[in-house]
């Protein structure tokens, strides 16, 4: 991975050392924390759902068609996708477990414990993504609440960046996200999905002080300014 940007809420772009901009759970035009600049990305190549309420999914279907995006979401959101507009050369359906190879990185489907609608239809199960880079692993943990899968996930994908909701709420909060922190046994967590709106009270520093104690500083929290760069703080 190149860079890496969290531009507000659990929006990020990653950029590939060849080029390839992978954007999750876009919600951007009206995001209060989203940078007026990246409101409107200048190019997209890849775009990840972990489910389909609005605070993840709003810029969807404007921003595939606009750049030609490859679309990756859980089947049934996908269907609903179609049935919306999505053009089905877009639309990449996958579910839970598996994994596709990108060619310069993998991603595989993972489980969150959250709920998941498209304009208020069922959207199938919410998930979560680990993206495999040449150097790198991070774990896109989607919205979920504290489960006992991360340590599997731990043991199986090994990930180097986990990025966790700690908004509280409608997920996890600081307390819960530090005890997946260590199950994940990253070395480096990131939140997201706080502060966006005011009942969403997670704070960062709290997560940042409970993390570093009860992984006896091995996993380090990385608190990013949306729309900076902050891959060269992710040094293995």
């Amino acid at each position: 991975m190149k860079h890496a940007y969290w531009l507000g809420h659990s929006s990020f772009l990653f950029i590939t050392s060849s080029g390839k901009r992978l954007l999750i759970d876009p919600f951007l035009k009206d995001n209060p924390v989203t940078p007026e600049a990246w409101k409107t990305p200048d190019s997209i190549d890849y775009i990840f759902l972990t489910h389909g309420h609005d605070d993840h999914a709003a810029d969807v279907l404007e921003l595939a068609k606009n750049h030609q995006a490859k679309v990756i979401s859980i089947v049934e959101l996908s269907g609903l996708l179609k049935a919306d507009g999505l053009p089905a050369e877009l639309a990449v359906e996958m579910n839970k477990g598996g994994t596709i190879n990108f060619g310069d990185f993998k991603v595989t489907m993972t489980s969150a414990n959250h709920s998941s609608s498209w304009k208020g239809a069922y959207a199938g199960d919410p998930a979560g993504f680990i993206f495999s880079f040449q150097s790198l692993s991070v774990y896109h943990a989607g919205d979920t609440n504290i489960m006992s899968d991360f340590t599997l996930y731990s043991a199986l994908y090994k990930p180097d960046v986990a990025i966790l909701p700690i908004g509280d709420h409608y997920t996890m909060g600081p307390t819960e996200a530090s005890f997946a922190c260590e199950m994940l046994k990253a070395k480096y967590a990131v939140p997201m999905h706080y502060g966006t709106m005011p009942v969403l009270t997670g704070d960062p520093e709290v997560f940042r002080m409970k993390t570093e104690k009860r992984t006896e500083n091995y996993t380090t929290v990385i608190t990013p300014e949306p729309g900076v760069d902050f891959n060269h703080q992710l040094v293995l």
